[in-house]
């Protein structure tokens, strides 16, 4: 797939300085540009590479001023980060533009698919299935019976979801992601054996969620598991049954979050963070990577380590932590001379 600059300057509103129709149909860093390739300069540090580039198209900041001869045409444009950033959305949505239904696949009679759709080959929808307008499924995607999703929503390969889910519209859940399956719930019986409790609830998922790789979502015991609006899940990432994750929420690789667990708005979670369950944390907590959360937290804490503390506390005795064998040796230091003392 290729564009030429005034293809792309028509796109960002931005303007042509050099060729207007030269080509590219791939993109790279500054750097590493090469012939056929769309670069992008915003960093004054990197200005240097502009005169070394080979790719063929260069988004530049309007006004810029060309010191030395250059080999790439450029577009002009207020924001050139934004501009690449806008463009590359663009590019995304041009690329994955799949309509049909490839063969085979499964849909059941009683399943409803609205327009515009793409369903990939091995794609499994189950009875009662609702599906909005341009949704895409890929291949090996399993889609349970009872599901609704919503509007320009993207089911990537693989990807399973359990019957009764609702997933709403605008969302993507990448490959491995599994939704609905059941919660970790066992109770041992008289003889110490432990016997399943059955998960009877669902998993609810509201607009304009991102939900990463080979993230598990699981089902609630009763009621339901909800991922709020513009929630953002990296890969990796588990959450428990009966769990809440409040509005625009992040949360980074290798979590995990206990059941029954509330989260608030816009809260940030590093990587590998573990959250016990039963707990709530309040809106706009940032949490950082490897914290155990083991109680609730208030609104805007910012907390570290494990048991969690608050960040400033925690660095404060960090400082005495990697000092404590000096301090240590100090004290015993002393205890030596008040006994020498007393002895005397």
């Amino acid at each position: 797939m290729k564009f030429t600059a005034q293809q792309i300057a028509d796109i960002l509103e931005g303007d042509v300085v050099g060729n207007p129709n030269e080509e590219v149909s791939t993109v790279s860093k500054i750097e590493e540009g090469k012939v056929g390739s769309l670069t992008f300069l915003s960093n004054p540090k990197y200005n240097s590479f502009l005169y070394t580039t080979k790719a063929s198209i260069t988004i530049v900041s309007k006004g810029f001023i060309v010191e030395k001869e250059i080999n790439t045409t450029l577009i002009e444009v207020d924001n050139p980060y934004k501009s690449f950033s806008k463009l590359l959305e663009f590019y995304n949505e041009v690329k994955n533009n799949k309509t049909g239904r490839e063969q085979p696949h499964f849909i059941s009679n009683s399943a409803k698919i609205g327009a515009n759709e793409y369903i990939g080959a091995f794609a499994y929808i189950g009875e009662n299935v609702k599906i909005g307008e341009n949704v895409k499924i890929y291949p090996n995607s399993y889609i349970g019976d009872n599901t609704v999703i919503g509007d320009n929503s993207v089911i990537f390969s693989g990807v399973k979801i359990y019957s009764e889910t609702q997933i709403g519209n605008n969302c993507k859940i990448h490959s491995g992601a599994v939704i609905g399956s059941d919660g970790f719930g066992f109770a041992p019986d008289e003889n110490g054996e432990y016997k399943t409790i059955p998960q009877i609830g669902n998993v609810i998922i509201e607009d304009n969620v991102d939900i990463g790789a080979a993230c598990t979502i699981d089902r609630a015991t009763m009621g339901s598991t909800i991922i709020r609006k513009g929630v953002k899940l990296d890969n990796q990432v588990q959450i428990a049954h009966n769990v809440e994750v409040g509005r625009n929420t992040v949360i980074a690789s290798q979590t995990g979050v206990s059941g029954s667990t509330k989260i608030g708005e816009n809260c940030m979670i590093g990587g590998q963070v573990g959250i016990n369950g039963h707990i709530k944390i309040g809106n706009n907590v940032k949490v950082l990577g490897q914290t155990g959360v083991t109680k609730s937290l208030k609104d805007n804490e910012m907390v570290y380590g494990t048991p969690a503390l608050n960040s400033r506390d925690f660095n404060r005795s960090y400082v005495y932590f990697k000092n404590l064998p000096k301090i240590v040796s100090k004290i015993t230091n002393l205890e030596k001379e008040l006994t020498a003392q007393n002895l005397k």
